[in-house]
């Protein structure tokens, strides 16, 4: 990315910059705080940070550190703080750490991160969100790592039985068949229904509370159909598996299902930083006293 920011004026953070006197981030950085530069005498290598072991560190998730050289230049202002002996920022993951003597508060850091044209968002919000996005992903490889196992199986062996005619020699159809017609069957559709069931319980755990709380409340929603059709389906491939109910088993059409719908959920109209299970209890609660709170967010190292 270039370094190069401006786009078409000046923004809060060079105000702040200039404000200051402070220089090029390479100029700021010289001596912050505690930290230590390289001598004329010939020393080299990296400055390092001689941060007290009374001082906190704070972890403050932001948006709008977008290039290297804001980043350098958030770091300068922020080590320029008095109480701070030093302070780091990466706009990879828009996160901002600061130590700071414990008399300097959160609050006075979160002012001027805001100052500096930043979105700091608040702790509790930060925290899940960070959360529910790495639980979201864990969601999506679980899915798709499981529809692959069951569709795998299914490729291979069933679907040759299913529709002879696509094959041309039907002395592997027959012997495909001798495979199901023998006692493997039982194992063989025990470990189907295990990769689905799991991979149903696990991608879509929160399509399945949403629907439970939507018949205890008496609510019939697309979620609802949804899980009901699966667990329909799900069943009645374990009755035609393993009992002598007879019919057709639909195992992979359940991992199909959690693939499409997981997918559909990871990259399509719903938001999963959020987790809606959760979500519209937790605004309810938090809505009469949002006023009072401090939106400071402390992701990791916050007291």
């Amino acid at each position: 990315m270039s370094d190069g920011d401006h786009r078409g004026g000046e923004t809060p953070l060079d105000a702040v910059v200039r404000e200051r006197g402070i220089g090029s981030p390479e100029e700021a950085g010289g001596s912050p705080g505690g930290e230590t530069a390289a001598t004329d005498a010939g020393e080299s290598g990296p400055r390092t940070a001689r941060v007290p072991e009374t001082h906190d560190h704070d972890t403050f998730s932001v948006d709008g550190i977008d290039t290297d050289r804001r980043e350098g230049l958030l770091e300068a202002v922020l080590r320029d703080v008095d109480g701070v002996s030093d302070a780091s920022a990466t706009r990879r993951n828009g996160t901002v750490g600061v130590h700071h003597d414990p008399s300097l508060s959160r609050g006075a850091l979160r002012e001027l991160l805001e100052e500096c044209g930043l979105v700091v968002a608040s702790g509790d919000n930060a925290f899940e969100a960070r959360r529910a996005s790495q639980f979201a992903s864990a969601r999506v490889a679980v899915a798709v790592l499981f529809g692959l196992m069951v569709a795998t199986p299914y490729i291979a062996v069933l679907y040759p039985t299913r529709v002879e005619w696509l094959f041309y020699d039907p002395l592997t159809v027959q012997y495909l068949q001798s495979i199901l017609d023998s006692q493997m069957t039982t194992h063989f559709f025990i470990n189907l229904g295990a990769l689905s069931g799991i991979a149903f319980l696990v991608a879509c755990g929160p399509v399945i509370r949403r629907a439970a709380a939507a018949v205890r409340d008496g609510r019939f929603t697309n979620e609802t159909a949804f899980v009901g059709s699966v667990v329909a389906l799900y069943s009645y491939s374990t009755l035609a598996a393993f009992t002598g109910f007879g019919g057709a088993v639909h195992y992979d059409l359940v991992a199909y299902a959690v693939v499409v719908a997981t997918l559909w959920t990871q990259f399509g109209v719903t938001d999963t930083a959020v987790d809606p299970a959760t979500s519209g209890e937790t605004a309810a609660e938090e809505a009469p006293n949002a006023e009072n709170d401090e939106p400071v967010a402390m992701t990791d190292g916050g007291r």
